[in-house]
């Protein structure tokens, strides 16, 4: 219906509300239709008894055809999305897939980063700010090898470290204590002080490994042992006379426990 159309019932409406004839529930039921009229205009839906009370009120010609609203079709300012309920099984469905997208994405996340950190360990000469990268680099007997902490170096081409022997200095990736990380910060400097003037002699040697395993990860995390002297003297020799390490001898296929006296 057009707007001339809503206009000309409006206008009945106010005349036959100004005659004196109507009862107190007809004048409230075209006042309604009325308000309803202004607020929705051509929007405006009745149901069909609506329709009839309004033809009986003021005469069937003024009444122009509205389109009924039905129970199953609500008045359109009053439509609101009701959200299908979904059966038990729907929900279950629903809630496993949700999940299994979930862990799906952690898996990928976790081995993506876990390729990441394989790639960079085969890359020794890649310059990253990373615990298993040396920030200086030496050269000794033709091997250029860089210091990861104060027991153990990298040598340049190698897929794992090398673990200096007959020494431990205090962690500084793992530990135990405040007094530990800066005496293990302290020992990974002075090794880097060491190797940057002075003449350098790597040495490879045997692990203390039961046999077989050498080159694994039974065997000393995988990583390979050597000593280092500098100046025809060996580091830990320095480092344990400066308190910055203490000795730790192993047999020929195996260690005692690692000392680390440093807590207390």
């Amino acid at each position: 219906m057009d707007d001339a159309n809503y206009q000309f019932l409006r206008m009945r409406i106010d005349a036959v509300l100004a005659e004196k004839r109507l009862t107190a529930w007809q004048r409230g039921f075209l006042t309604d239709i009325r308000n309803k009229i202004d607020k929705y205009g051509n929007r405006t839906r009745l149901t069909k008894k609506q329709l009839q009370k309004l033809a009986e009120i003021v005469g069937e010609a003024n009444v122009v055809p509205f389109r009924p609203r039905t129970n199953k079709t609500p008045f359109a300012a009053h439509v609101r999305w009701q959200p299908r309920k979904r059966s038990f099984f729907e929900r279950e469905a629903r809630w496993w897939s949700r999940r299994i997208v979930r862990d799906f994405s952690f898996a990928v996340a976790f081995f993506a980063v876990i390729l990441v950190f394989s790639f960079l360990e085969k890359m020794p000469n890649l310059s990253l700010k990373l615990p298993f990268f040396a920030s200086q680099s030496a050269t000794a007997d033709g091997q250029r090898f860089s210091v990861t902490d104060g027991d153990t170096v990298h040598v340049d081409g190698e897929s794992a470290g090398t673990r200096l022997v007959g020494f431990n200095t205090p962690e500084v990736f793992s530990p135990r204590c405040e007094r530990e990380r800066q005496l293990g910060e302290r020992a990974s400097a002075r090794l880097k002080e060491l190797v940057a003037s002075s003449s350098l002699s790597l040495t490879k040697i045997a692990c203390s490994c039961a046999p077989g395993t050498e080159g694994t990860d039974e065997c000393n995390h995988g990583r390979s042992c050597g000593r280092l002297e500098v100046d025809g003297r060996d580091v830990g020799d320095i480092l344990i006379s400066e308190g910055l390490a203490v000795s730790f001898t192993c047999g020929s296929t195996s260690c005692p426990p690692t000392p680390r006296p440093w807590c207390g």
